[in-house]
């Protein structure tokens, strides 16, 4: 444990970009991690299991979040994001995979390091990280993760949901995912029929192709905003669909990277 935490501990000494930031939501978390459970290899779900106990990524995926205040970890609020200037050329966005930015979160940088103690043979306590690895690499395929700095991603654009005050943030958090009505566990099975047909494309695509599909989604919600009509019956029908299929994307891709970890 006293390892887990050196490493993790280094991370924090790198970050400093405060901004409140949840990502998906309770149900959403709880979707993806159902996802990748369910896209696990043999080896690779015993080793899960046996490490968070049965089903327990699913149970833990919104560990992350909750801890946020923990004094072992008090500066994790910004590993969930890493968010980005609008109008970037596809090149300047890639590079922040290689080269993490100095501002604007550290989603990147602590997600390639969490991995790196997964995989390390000397470390033998590796739940903590390995919470953090299933939360974080769902907020990696958040749209509001890769957003914009100078709102706070999303957070300091103002919206009315149904007649009720909210932000743009929120609405990718919660309130599409809850619009539909479903249990976490009814629409990950949705999303697994209704994308099965996607699932080998998205496992081959790369770490920048993933990244440039976020962010060229983002881009399109923040320009949508300038022509919505405000209708939240519009909103749910244009977006749904975008947001469903990146709780999917986040999933498969969840499960690729326990699968090679634990190869």
């Amino acid at each position: 444990m006293k390892r887990i935490i050196f490493y993790i501990s280094a991370l924090v000494v790198m970050t400093g970009y405060a901004v409140p930031a949840f990502s998906w939501g309770q149900k959403g978390h709880r979707i993806i991690a159902e996802i990748a459970y369910d896209n696990l290899n043999r080896k690779s779900r015993k080793q899960v299991d046996k490490t968070l106990g049965k089903h327990g990524m699913i149970y833990w995926s919104n560990w992350a979040d909750e801890i946020k205040s923990d004094t072992i970890y008090p500066d994790s609020y910004d590993w969930h994001f890493q968010d980005f200037d609008g109008g970037l050329s596809d090149s300047t966005v890639v590079d922040a995979l290689i080269h993490y930015p100095n501002e604007g979160g550290n989603l990147f940088r602590a997600l390639d390091s969490l991995v790196k103690v997964q995989r390390d043979k000397e470390v033998k306590d590796k739940v903590h990280t390995l919470r953090f690895i299933i939360h974080l690499c769902g907020d990696r395929f958040c749209p509001m993760h890769t957003a914009r700095m100078d709102d706070k991603g999303g957070n300091m654009v103002k919206m009315k949901w149904f007649g009720e005050n909210t932000n743009l943030h929120t609405v990718w958090d919660t309130h599409l995912i809850e619009s539909q009505g479903y249990s976490y566990s009814e629409y990950a099975r949705k999303l697994e029929r209704q994308y099965a047909h996607e699932k080998r494309v998205i496992e081959q695509m790369t770490e920048s192709e993933l990244l440039l599909q976020n962010y060229h989604l983002t881009e399109g919600i923040y320009a949508y905003q300038a022509v919505w009509d405000g209708n939240t019956y519009h909103y749910i029908y244009r977006w749904r669909q975008p947001m469903e299929y990146q709780l999917y994307v986040a999933g498969i891709r969840l499960a690729k990277l326990l699968n090679s970890i634990y190869k």
